[in-house]
């Protein structure tokens, strides 16, 4: 079965396609689990809720199997409340699920998602379209990574930066939750490029960017290059106190690159100044109002001596 339907190979699961799985009944998990886990990485929620959760963090899914019927949140909301974040609303979703009637799978596919199997299902046709459904995401992927990441850095870019920003705040302004930018530069990066050349200093850039990426954990955040040796952050639903704490954690993971920069009036190190803006988005603002406040809290953070950070909530 595996040779006719020509599966993935079976890698180490950190380089295998993941798949979320998500049903309350105990017996349909196992099933799926028994039946993905040999080609696929497998991560399981036993509720809406939990599943959720397990999007808030990388390594995000490749393709999610979702029941419709659950306790608490069901299959269609959870699709929808997916849908409506852009950091996870491309994951393709399938519903697997009892209800199969064309009402049914016409509110599936009307919420989002991208194909609807009944139960009981065929094993065979469960690997069918998970295949399927995965080479698509992937070639996606692909195609969306050429169109917004910077090619020397490696993060989203400043075209990804502007489109999340927007669709960011009014998601923000829509349900009333707070939201911050980081603005942020490296430190006498000019005198950096002076001394060690601009190859090393590329690679400096790159370094800086992966450090900022790892003080950021949650799925949802988004880091990207500004331009030159700028960068900036899209912390949804993070309030001032909150984005204080990634800012710290930003200043840190530089710091500890420990990258040499003699000819830095500020550190014997690579560093950076952040500028850190909060609010809760009202219809009177614009997403351009917060990256001004966080552009006066960088300048503010240079004027007191750089590698540090200033915020204006």
């Amino acid at each position: 079965m595996t040779e006719t339907l020509n599966m993935p190979d079976r890698q180490g699961s950190q380089e295998r396609p993941k798949i979320l799985i998500v049903d309350d009944e105990k017996v349909n998990l196992d099933i799926l689990i028994d039946l993905l886990k040999p080609h696929y990485k497998t991560v399981a929620a036993k509720n809406g809720e939990q599943a959720m959760k397990r999007l808030e963090k990388a390594p995000l899914p490749d393709l999610i199997l979702l029941d419709v019927m659950m306790p608490g949140l069901d299959g269609y909301e959870v699709c929808r409340q997916i849908k409506e974040i852009p950091a996870i609303r491309d994951i393709p979703i399938i519903f697997i699920t009892a209800k199969a009637t064309a009402a049914d799978e016409t509110k599936g596919f009307d919420t989002g998602a991208v194909d609807y199997i009944a139960k009981p299902f065929s094993p065979k046709v469960v690997l069918a379209r998970v295949k399927t459904h995965i080479e698509l995401k992937r070639r996606g992927d692909m195609l969306e990574q050429m169109a917004i990441l910077d090619g020397l850095t490696g993060i989203p870019n400043r075209r990804r930066f502007d489109q999340v920003l927007q669709e960011e705040w009014e998601r923000s302004r829509r349900f009333g939750r707070p939201f911050a930018v980081i603005l942020m530069d490296i430190d006498h990066f000019k005198l950096y490029n002076d001394h060690y050349g601009h190859g090393q200093g590329d690679t400096c850039l790159r370094q800086v960017a992966q450090a900022i990426n790892q003080a950021m954990p949650r799925c949802v955040d988004l880091a990207a290059r500004y331009g030159g040796e700028e960068f900036s952050c899209i912390l949804p639903e993070t309030h001032h106190e909150g984005a204080i704490a990634v800012g710290g954690r930003i200043l840190q993971s530089v710091r500890d690159l420990k990258a040499p920069h003699g000819k830095s009036k500020t550190s014997p190190f690579v560093s950076v100044s952040i500028g850190i803006s909060s609010t809760i988005p009202t219809r009177e603002m614009t997403p351009q109002e917060l990256l001004e406040a966080a552009d006066k809290a960088l300048y503010q953070a240079k004027e007191n001596g750089r590698n540090q950070m200033v915020c204006l909530d």
